[in-house]
């Protein structure tokens, strides 16, 4: 993102906020990982969607129509030691020459300085119960100000969420946010035709896991979250996270994997077999989940209700589970007892963007809210029959299935972000057969 991406968002959001307010936004801090090493870095979200700043233990300050500049920045000066150690930092000069701030002073002023930037505003915005030590700083800034009231200070009337006004914004997706988001998808499309091609039976599922981390190390990101590869029973544990058993000829093996690139996250997921062709009951359910997504996908649209495409996901999965016989009809029954949650108990989908579950309401007024052009949003079914599912002959038991992928709402319709990504059967048993011919 350049420079004026951001102004332009800062302009947005002040001029939402209005003169006569403040808004204070505290970047990501530093997380240990035991004794002395810490976790990778990764900046707030919403500080970057603002600033475009990679530092921790920074200040964001905007005062819509400050004369000597809306936009303050506090941030570590440089330091030549523990540059050694930890690399360059900005500095407060490099923070209005580099990334746009107006003003910019050492973090170890903040305390000094924000109460005099307090005074007279009217509504301060800040987001309290996500950082408890720096809410109590915010309240004791507060404080102090209504202490001075008998000397005329004028502390803020009170303090509103910061978060909403941000979040509505990211939820539209600007031209070079679709540009990022689309490149994070052919990326991780990549990856994940890569594995269809390399996986071999007796491989672990993190092996399979490390190459998806290579592909997307090698282009400059890194996971957008912790990646599932769950082979056989595991495919049917929504959330499986270990990563450490064998891939065994005659299973599926369930992979859901997005790269993170520039600050965006992808987010799809493919399953395939471990061997070279799906069996006729994997094939059955494959076929179900992938109709299911096909009928989610085509309500993608402007105007269209957010839940409009879970619903017919919904109706597919559980005609195809009857037709199958795992389920008794009709299917109005099935659909108002909601009896296909033993095997389809999630939604269909989630918003997409900075975080892989994004920002942004899904209901407005009480009503599910209606898509519009620059939304991001998965649409994912899925089936899961795990081992002892009660009255489900064995034959399929450990089948676990779903099919991911990232779709952009346009002005006409939709647009699959992700559509490099194999998903029909015969794709798939193309690439398996080419892989383990190899």
């Amino acid at each position: 993102m350049g420079k004026q991406e951001y102004q332009q968002r800062r302009e947005r959001l002040m001029s939402s906020l209005g003169k006569g307010t403040l808004a204070i936004l505290p970047a990501a801090t530093e997380t240990i990982r035991n004794r002395d090493t810490h976790y990778p870095f990764r900046q707030d979200s919403d500080f970057q969607y603002l600033t475009g700043f990679p530092e921790p233990d920074a200040v964001a300050v905007f005062v819509p129509g400050r004369a000597q500049g809306q936009y303050v920045l506090f941030c570590r000066n440089r330091d030549s030691a523990a540059e050694i150690w930890t690399g360059r930092r900005a500095g407060p000069e490099g923070a209005k020459q580099d990334f746009g701030a107006d003003e910019a002073f050492n973090i170890d002023e903040l305390d000094k300085l924000l109460p005099g930037l307090l005074e007279g505003s009217d509504q301060i915005y800040y987001t309290l119960g996500l950082r408890a030590d720096f809410d109590q700083r915010v309240i004791g800034w507060l404080d102090g100000l209504r202490r001075k009231s008998r000397s005329g200070v004028r502390p803020p009337s009170g303090v509103m969420a910061l978060d909403h006004p941000i979040h509505e914004m990211r939820l539209f997706k600007s031209p070079a946010e679709q540009v990022v988001m689309r490149q994070a998808g052919q990326i991780t499309a990549a990856a994940h035709r890569r594995a269809m091609l390399i996986c071999q039976p007796g491989m672990y599922e993190y092996q399979l896991a490390a190459d998806y981390s290579y592909d997307f190390n090698r282009h400059g990101g890194t996971h957008a979250y912790s990646p599932i590869v769950g082979g056989g029973r595991n495919a049917c544990v929504l959330h499986y996270e270990h990563n450490d058993a064998v891939l065994r000829d005659g299973d599926l093996v369930l992979v859901d994997a997005g790269a993170e690139i520039a600050g965006y996250a992808a987010d799809i997921t493919r399953t395939f077999p471990v061997g070279v062709r799906f069996s006729a009951e994997q094939k059955a359910i494959y076929e179900i989940v992938l109709a299911a997504q096909a009928a989610a996908i085509d309500k993608v649209r402007p105007g269209n209700r957010w839940n409009e495409g879970h619903d017919a996901a919904v109706a597919v999965l559980s005609q195809g589970l009857i037709d199958l016989g795992l389920l008794t009809g009709p299917l109005s029954k099935v659909l108002e007892e909601q009896s296909y949650r033993r095997f389809y108990m999630h939604r269909t989908g989630h918003w997409l963007g900075m975080d892989v579950h994004d920002v942004g309401e899904y209901k407005t007024q009480g009503a599910w809210r209606a898509l519009e052009p620059g939304m991001v949003l998965t649409v994912e079914p899925g089936l899961y029959i795990p081992a002892g599912s009660e009255g489900v002959d064995e034959r399929w038991w450990n089948i676990g299935v779903r099919i991911e992928d990232d779709v952009l709402v346009t002005a006409n319709g939709h647009d699959v972000l992700t559509i490099d990504a194999p998903k029909s059967v015969a794709d798939i048993e193309a690439l398996r057969a080419e892989g383990l011919a190899a």
